[in-house]
């Protein structure tokens, strides 16, 4: 193993992890979905 993959091994994003609470995160994103959608309509932009 060279030093470049071993470096690429240990490097973290930051991403979202696999084990989080899919379904929470699932429903904040459709909470946002709406409040933009209301945002926009109260706003006149459609």
């Amino acid at each position: 193993m060279t030093a470049n993959s071993a470096a690429a091994v240990r490097v973290r994003t930051g991403g979202p992890k696999d084990d989080g609470p899919q379904i929470l995160e699932h429903a904040m994103g459709w909470v946002l979905v709406v409040v933009v959608a209301m945002l926009v309509t109260q706003l006149g932009l459609l």
